[in-house]
C-alpha cells in the first residue's frame, strides 16, 4: 500500500513554494524568486505545517521591498485574477495563499496599515481562508476589526461573508484564542443564518456550536428566534442540528428536547458484540436492537469509555443514528464496524474498555470488551 504523504508536505510543496515565487516575481520582475524558494525550502525540514506557513511568510518579508505598504501591494497584485484561475476546486482554497494572510497578520497589524491590513484579508480569503490571521487583529484591535468584519458579513462573496463567522468563534480549531465575550458574534449570525451557501451556513452552526459549550440557553435562545423568524434559513434544520452536536453526544436533555427528542421514553435494548478481545486495527462489530413502548423519535449513539495515558478513563462518543421514527412495539435492528485505530486525538490503549448505546441522550446498555497488546508470532 503507498503511504500517504503527510500533509505539510503537499499543501506547501517545493513545486508549490516555486509557485509563489513565480506570481509574486510576476506582479514585481524584482523579486528574486529563485533566492526566494531555496530560502523557504531551508527551513521546512524541521516544521511541521503551521509553521512553515510563518516560515514562508517570513521569506516574503526578507525578499520583498521592505516598506511595507509596497510589499502588501505586491502581495495582492501577484494573486491569479480569481480562485477559480488559480486552481482552487473548493472554497476553503489552497494552501499556497495561507502565506499570504500570514504576511497581513505579522507584519501589517500596525495602526498605520490597519485598513489596508483588514482589506487584505478580505481579499486573499476567497483564495485561503484568512479567519486565523484575523483573530490576531482582533485581540489587537476588537473595535476596528468588528467593524470590518460586520461589512464582510455583508460582502458579494459567500467566502468573505464566511469568514465573517469564521473569524469571530469562540474556538475555532488551530487558530489563537480571541479576547471576545463568548456570545460576540451573535449580531453576525443573525446576519449569515439566512445565507444560500452552505459554507456560510456550516460556519453559522459550528459558531453556534462552540458557544454551546458555555451557554447552550443562549443558544437554544437563538435559534428558536430564527425558526419563527420571517424569511427562515433554508439550512434551519441542518443548523440546529450541526449546532447542537457536541450536546447531543454529551446527552444535555434540553438539547434534545429542543430537537423533538423525548428524553422519557421507554426504550429497551439487546446488545451484541462479535468479540470481547480485540488488538489494534481490528474492528469492533456490535448490533443492538431497540424497542419503544410508544411511537418515538430516536437518535442513538455509541460511546467508548478506554483507559488514558493518567490513569482516567476517556469516554468519546459517536453518532450511530442520527434520527429514526419507531412505532410503539416494533424493533429496530442497528449495526456499526468501528475500527480500532489511534487517530491524531485518540491514542488507542490496551486494556478493558467499553462500549455503550445511548438513545436520546440516555444509556440503554452496556458491554464490556478488552483491547489486548499484540504478542510477536512463535518463532521469530
Amino acid at each position: 500500500m503507498t503511504q500517504k504523504a503527510p500533509m505539510k508536505d503537499t499543501a506547501l510543496s517545493p513545486e508549490r513554494v516555486a509557485r509563489i515565487g513565480r506570481e509574486v516575481a510576476s506582479a514585481d520582475p524584482r523579486f528574486d524568486a529563485d533566492g526566494f524558494a531555496r530560502a523557504t525550502l531551508a527551513g521546512f525540514p524541521r516544521l511541521e505545517l503551521k509553521d512553515r506557513i510563518k516560515h514562508t511568510a517570513a521569506s516574503l518579508r526578507a525578499f520583498l521591498p521592505q516598506e511595507t505598504a509596497e510589499a502588501l501591494s505586491i502581495l495582492l497584485r501577484s494573486l491569479p485574477a480569481t480562485p477559480e484561475e488559480a486552481g482552487s476546486d473548493s472554497d476553503f482554497g489552497l494552501y499556497i495563499y495561507a502565506p499570504h494572510s500570514e504576511f497581513v497578520a505579522r507584519y501589517c497589524r500596525t495602526r498605520e496599515l490597519l485598513d489596508a491590513g483588514l482589506e487584505a484579508l478580505a481579499r486573499f480569503s476567497p483564495y485561503f481562508s484568512a479567519e486565523d490571521a484575523c483573530r490576531y487583529f482582533i485581540n489587537d484591535f476588537p473595535d476596528e476589526t468588528i467593524a470590518a468584519v460586520y461589512a464582510w458579513a455583508e460582502a458579494p462573496d459567500h467566502r468573505v461573508r464566511r469568514l465573517a463567522s469564521e473569524a469571530t468563534r469562540p474556538r475555532l480549531p488551530w487558530s489563537t484564542g480571541i479576547s471576545l465575550p463568548v456570545d460576540a458574534g451573535v449580531p453576525i449570525l443573525e446576519r449569515l443564518y439566512t445565507d444560500e451557501h452552505r459554507f456560510v451556513t456550516q460556519s453559522v452552526a459550528n459558531h453556534l456550536k462552540d458557544i454551546a459549550e458555555q451557554r447552550l440557553d443562549l443558544v437554544l435562545a437563538t435559534l428558536e428566534r430564527w425558526k419563527n423568524s420571517t424569511p427562515t434559513s433554508r439550512d434551519y434544520a441542518f443548523i440546529a442540528r450541526e449546532a447542537l452536536l457536541t450536546r447531543l453526544k454529551a446527552g444535555d436533555g434540553a438539547a434534545y428536547e429542543f430537537l423533538g427528542y423525548r428524553t422519557d421514553v421507554p426504550v429497551t435494548s439487546e446488545l451484541h458484540l462479535n468479540s470481547t478481545l480485540l488488538r489494534e486495527g481490528d474492528e469492533l462489530a456490535f448490533d443492538v436492537e431497540l424497542t419503544a413502548a410508544a411511537d418515538a423519535k430516536l437518535r442513538v449513539n455509541y460511546a467508548i469509555t478506554a483507559p488514558g495515558a493518567n490513569g482516567t478513563d476517556r469516554v468519546k462518543t459517536w453518532v450511530m443514528k442520527s434520527s429514526l421514527t419507531t412505532a410503539a412495539g416494533s424493533t429496530v435492528h442497528l449495526a456499526k464496524r468501528h475500527a480500532l485505530r489511534s487517530t491524531a486525538t485518540w491514542a488507542l490503549r490496551h486494556g478493558p474498555h467499553s462500549l455503550e448505546i445511548h438513545v436520546n441522550g440516555r444509556m440503554i446498555a452496556r458491554r464490556g470488551f478488552e483491547v489486548a497488546q499484540h504478542t510477536a508470532a512463535a518463532g521469530t
